[in-house]
């Protein structure tokens, strides 16, 4: 018998709760994203608090609720890798074994550059590891005079393509990274995702990106528990990347966001909805503007916005609706580099009229998220897919 109308998951895309047991295979042993936050930031985060997060895990400032109001623990990540898609897919319910392909330390390939110059009729510059930000201040101004084509990545398995909005075009640009995305299916240069980066401005110090990006994903190898919503009449509402990182499989309605704040905007109008199923929602500025630029104060007071607005979000709920928190991989501002890092994700559970928490175990998968939401909604999983239900355990 269903349990919960509505399920409600809010990824705060890389906020990891301490290095993972096989963080040194990843060379992140030591990396603790939320933890080195609070020891850089003052924190003032009443509801994750109350929630229980800092019975999860220590944080400076932070102290521990003396009776939680909801349930905590830390999920382990099961697949390889620490990306954005791998993360999010186990979710619900797939287990990734071959990590996607980076080019962080040497650009992408001379064959695939001629081949995408080729197809797309533009002479590529960039080709190297970049912030989203600075690439702009190099060749930008190259690129608005000469019509020549951004190419850059990260320390994720991204090819991203910049385009100028007012010189290059939208249209342009899109069709561009739609010959990059075929191209990049090969095995050997198979990237996550090709992200069309548009940005405006006509000289150094002035460009400033748009909230007109599209990620073009590879689609999940198999179903996911999504798919067997959508399939079971359910409604899959997915909020800020979701719809572009599972390629749109499984999704009912995708609402884009502008930034971390206006998802979680979006998420409380969402809880004024009528609907029956999943609201999916991934908040991706912890992530993309702090964790990659290692900046742990800007990071902390976006986690300070995000318990701002969880607090209307959790006055919205109804009673019949069960709210997750969670993350997709760790990304500590204060670690080397500008990676992702491989930690425990934390997992919070709440429901209006939960009269005490508690810490549950911890599991060995992010898949009990899926699992979870399928339980209740009396889905059963597929072979191929991984996970348990905890469903029983939030009393």
């Amino acid at each position: 018998m269903e349990r919960f109308k509505r399920i409600f998951v809010v990824v705060m895309d890389s906020f990891g709760a301490g290095d993972a047991p096989d963080a040194a295979e990843y060379g992140d042993e030591g990396a603790d994203t939320m933890g080195h936050i609070a020891e850089r930031t003052v924190l003032r985060i009443p509801h994750l608090q109350r929630l229980g997060l800092a019975n999860l895990h220590p944080l400076k400032g932070v102290d521990p609720a003396e009776h939680p109001m909801g349930y905590y623990t830390r999920l382990r990540e099961k697949s390889v890798g620490k990306d954005t898609m791998t993360g999010h897919w186990e979710m619900m319910g797939l287990y990734t074994q071959k990590p996607f392909i980076t080019f962080t330390d040497t650009g992408f390939p001379p064959e695939l550059i001629r081949e995408l110059e080729k197809r797309t009729g533009h002479k590529v510059i960039g080709n190297k590891s970049a912030s989203g930000t600075a690439i702009l201040d190099e060749p930008g101004e190259e690129e608005i005079a000469t019509g020549h084509m951004i190419v850059y990545t990260s320390a994720d398995s991204v090819l991203q393509i910049c385009g100028n909005e007012e010189t290059f075009g939208l249209d342009e640009l899109y069709r561009c990274c739609e010959i990059a995305r075929e191209l990049t299916m090969r095995d050997e240069w198979k990237v996550g995702r090709v992200i069309a980066r548009p940005y405006v401005g006509k000289k150094r110090g002035e460009f400033r990106r748009t909230s007109n990006r599209h990620d073009y994903a590879v689609k999940p190898p198999n179903p996911t528990v999504l798919n067997m919503m959508k399939d079971a009449g359910l409604d899959v509402l997915s909020i800020g990347k979701i719809n572009d990182i599972f390629s749109g499989e499984g999704i009912t309605d995708a609402i884009k966001s502008k930034s971390s704040v206006q998802g979680m905007e979006q998420t409380i109008q969402a809880a004024g909805r009528d609907f029956h199923g999943l609201c999916f929602v991934n908040l991706v500025d912890f992530d993309a503007l702090w964790g990659h630029r290692r900046d742990p104060e800007g990071y902390g007071a976006e986690v300070m916005r995000f318990d701002e607005k969880l607090g209307e979000l959790l006055n919205a709920l109804e009673e019949t609706d069960l709210l997750i928190i969670t993350a997709d991989h760790g990304n500590d501002p204060t670690f080397h580099g500008t990676d992702h890092t491989r930690e425990t994700v934390p997992f919070l559970a709440w429901y209006k009229g939960l009269e005490r928490g508690g810490c549950l175990p911890q599991q060995d998968t992010f898949a009990v998220i899926g699992a979870t939401a399928a339980d209740n909604f009396s889905l059963a999983l597929r072979d191929y897919m991984i996970g348990r239900s905890i469903l029983g355990q939030i009393k």
